[in-house]
């Protein structure tokens, strides 16, 4: 058997439908027991892979309870009372920036727990 260039074999993918492709690829991780999705997320390289390692955390709703919501604003962030109320009312709103992934998934249980939606970025 002939062994095949790489151009004639693209030449040989742009004459297929779509449908025929994807089924030579699953026919291809079956036969060599590898994934198509493995290639693309190493190429992604390590920087892409890496977790953060500081976000901000925004509170994006007050939710319902905004006293306690106000609340647990000025415990973490030392402002004010009205400083924090107009924060929570004008969201979204840093709560805080640069921290850790761990503290700001903490962050967050705690305003979830009083009703508010936090994100981190």
């Amino acid at each position: 058997m002939a062994k095949l260039t790489n151009e004639q074999i693209i030449e040989s993918l742009k004459e297929m439908t779509l449908l025929e492709i994807s089924d030579l690829v699953k026919s291809i991780e079956t036969a060599f027991g590898v994934s198509a999705a493995a290639p693309v997320a190493a190429a992604a390289g390590p920087a892409a892979a890496a977790a953060p390692t500081s976000v901000n955390l925004i509170l994006t709703d007050a939710g319902s309870q905004k006293v306690a919501v106000i609340k647990l604003f000025r415990e973490i962030t030392g402002l004010g009372l009205m400083e924090a109320k107009n924060a929570v009312e004008k969201t979204p709103a840093t709560i805080k920036e640069n921290i850790k992934p761990e503290e700001a998934a903490e962050l967050q249980k705690k305003f979830e727990a009083v009703g508010a939606k936090v994100k981190a970025e």
